[in-house]
């Protein structure tokens, strides 16, 4: 099974994360939230991401998602890049209803839902 590792700005992906739990009731997929301070040591997360890593990687891989391309989240994540873990920034809550409702996928089915979920979730709602 592919695990999930959420790396944000403070608190985002916890509260995105307990807002997907009030709206499916468990996450069947074993995760990791690391938040990420303003003042945080970026090599001090870099190292408590890549612990989370190791603990969650069970042999079909690691969604890492974070909530903005380019951020210190992001910058960290991508430090973790690697054949068995991919990355998706860009965190929204139906992305992350999304992954949770399909545990059984492959590490690449599972990134493509992700992705879709989170571009379909943004809708311009017409007057």
């Amino acid at each position: 099974m592919v695990s999930l590792l959420i790396i944000t700005h403070n608190n985002v992906g916890g509260a995105l994360f307990d807002a997907a739990l009030s709206v499916l009731g468990s996450c069947p997929l074993p995760f990791e939230i690391l938040p990420v301070s303003q003042n945080c040591d970026p090599e001090e997360r870099l190292q408590k991401a890549q612990a989370h890593l190791d603990k969650l990687n069970q042999g079909d891989g690691v969604l890492v998602v974070t909530d903005m391309f380019g951020s210190t989240p992001s910058n960290i994540a991508t430090k973790l890049a690697s054949n068995n873990v991919t990355i998706i920034t860009g965190l929204n809550l139906p992305m992350l209803i999304r992954i949770m409702n399909y545990p059984d996928l492959s590490l690449e089915k599972l990134a493509n839902k992700a992705v879709s979920g989170g571009q379909n979730g943004v809708i311009e709602v017409e007057k």
